[in-house]
């Protein structure tokens, strides 16, 4: 492995001598070219307004990961009071907050502001450049006070509360509508065709359990690997570590979508890379009689991210939001290593040829080699007609693709799930609304989430067929602040993608080369355990 700092010429130069060993040619012309878009009409025609060196490191043939710092000298970024609005959750209809409301309420509360005492400014926030959200504005916010330190903004938002203001401290470098001052990124890029080994999820071997990028990279002596899709993380939402989202791997389904939502594809142990909107359909047969699967390797009635019909408060995807089934039917598969969960319902035990060995109350363990099928409601019942001791039962799974087209899933194959698409046939596409991101009926929800800048792990394939592998920093104020969505999905873009999609993100978002972390998480304690990786591999690595 070598490693070298390149400014932008030589970058190219060195490319072009490199043309037949690996790295697309356009994809770092792309990335020597690319400004960050953020207050894109302020920067026209000044590219000086953003340096960068790009320190470039050759993992082996067919690997390449690019480092480098975008900044921008001019912004400025600083802390403030950013005042909520009072919002209504549109699904329960509970009274609640949102970052930024109409022009009517940020005109009044600017004017009691002013009664107070308390100078204050409004901002108007537009749409982004989703696919699927309404143009123009977006709300209003309204703010008090510049501050260089968190601790001044925190005092004056003592104050403002005081004044009976519920109140945010916010650093401005957040916001998409404002220059970032550095943001932070390493680009892996990977040549199928080159790689001598493969790329695969992994889910460290038990899919109820959670690992960091770096802990799972090092002990599969993986060349690169980035976190995955997203997953529980507290017990009130299920098992910590289960996907909530479309999982499989090795060719089998860990967990079922989430509606239709973006996934990576890693066919024939990652030799074929595609994007493609994903959903899920899973149906047990007990001779003429047919029940649906709402779930696998998760806990009866809790479903992380919503997505499923029947479905409460919703049946779309909703990020981060978990819904309730009453009536529910989940499979457990043989890698879900933590005790089966307990409560009323049916279960029965299969044995790895679909014939039921036992049935009685939930609980206890999956049977080696084996699997377990937990009902709620009227599935418990359907259970208790149909899965008699002895009796057959047939499991059928379906993923398919947004055009109806079946994605077959061998034992080379993987599938890794996030949201939303961020580039779709070449060009920005970002579903937010579609994919529960982002909700235009209600500002109270996925704000932070999808308009203000946020460490992320992006994955995409450009024209060619290479895989790019992208984390960028960010809660970092001054050093790295991370991107928009619509800021990723033109980065990627740059970078010559064709497809692309967000992965999880936040403290999730990890980078680790030649088995150590290469990026700076976010999170206090260091870098997070999450529930499943994409690792590129010298040669075939199993858990």
């Amino acid at each position: 492995m070598s490693v070298r700092a390149e400014t932008f010429g030589r970058a190219v130069r060195g490319v072009r001598r490199r043309a037949g060993r690996g790295l697309a040619l356009g994809t770092v012309l792309a990335l020597v070219a690319f400004v960050p878009p953020a207050d894109a009409s302020a920067r026209a025609g000044d590219p000086a307004a953003d340096t960068v060196a790009w320190t470039t490191r050759y993992v082996a043939p067919g690997v390449e990961v690019r480092t480098g710092v975008l900044s921008d000298p001019r912004a400025a970024g600083v802390w403030t009071v950013t005042v909520q609005a009072p919002a209504v959750n549109r699904l329960t209809g509970a009274a609640t907050w949102a970052p930024l409301g109409d022009r009517g309420w940020a005109d009044t509360t600017a004017g009691q502001l002013r009664a107070a005492g308390l100078a204050s400014r409004v901002e108007r926030v537009t749409w982004d450049q989703y696919t699927d959200t309404p143009h123009g504005t977006m709300g209003w916010q309204v703010r008090v006070g510049r501050y260089a330190t968190q601790a001044e903004a925190g005092t004056l938002a003592s104050a403002v509360s005081a004044a009976g203001f519920r109140t945010s401290v916010e650093w401005t470098g957040y916001d998409g509508r404002r220059r970032a001052d550095a943001e932070r990124i390493h680009v892996a890029v990977v040549d199928p065709a080159r790689l001598r080994g493969t790329i695969e999820v992994s889910d460290g071997g038990d899919t109820a359990d959670r690992e960091k990028t770096s802990t799972v990279a090092a002990r599969l002596g993986s060349l690169v690997g980035v976190n995955g899709g997203f997953f529980v993380t507290s017990d009130a939402d299920g098992v910590q570590g289960t996907s909530a989202g479309l999982s499989a791997v090795r060719g089998e389904l860990q967990s079922m979508a989430a509606g239709s939502r973006a996934a990576l594809i890693l066919a024939d142990g990652g030799r074929h890379v595609r994007v493609a909107d994903l959903s899920t359909t899973v149906t047990v047969r007990s001779g003429s009689a047919v029940r649906a699967v709402e779930g696998i390797n998760r806990v009866p009635g809790k479903v992380r991210n919503c997505g499923r019909p029947g479905a409460v408060p919703t049946e779309l995807p909703r990020q981060d939001v978990t819904c309730s089934l009453a009536d529910d039917l989940v499979k457990f598969t043989s890698e879900f290593g933590a005790p089966l969960p307990t409560g009323a319902g049916v279960q029965v035990a299969l044995d790895r040829h679909g014939v039921v060995v036992s049935r009685g109350d939930r609980g206890g363990s999956v049977p080696a080699g084996g699997s377990v099928l937990q009902g709620t409601g009227a599935s418990a019942a359907w259970l208790t007609a149909h899965a008699g001791t002895g009796s057959l039962l047939e499991l059928r799974e379906t993923v398919r693709d947004a055009s109806g087209r079946q994605v077959r899933l061998g034992p080379d194959d993987s599938v890794v799930s996030a949201a939303p698409t961020l580039v779709e046939d070449g060009r920005v596409h970002i579903d937010a609304a579609t994919e529960g991101t982002l909700d235009p009926l209600d500002l109270s929800f996925g704000f932070a989430w999808s308009n203000v800048r946020q460490p992320r792990t992006l994955a995409g394939v450009d024209g060619r067929g290479l895989l790019l592998l992208v984390t960028v920093d960010g809660r970092q104020p001054g050093v790295s602040e991370g991107f928009t969505l619509a800021e990723a999905a033109r980065f990627m873009r740059s970078l010559g993608a064709v497809q692309a999609l967000n992965l999880d993100g936040g403290g999730s978002s990890a980078m680790a080369v030649d088995g150590s972390l290469v990026n700076v998480t976010s999170d206090a304690t260091g870098e997070r355990a999450v529930g499943d990786t994409v690792q590129v591999l010298p040669r075939t690595g199993r858990d």
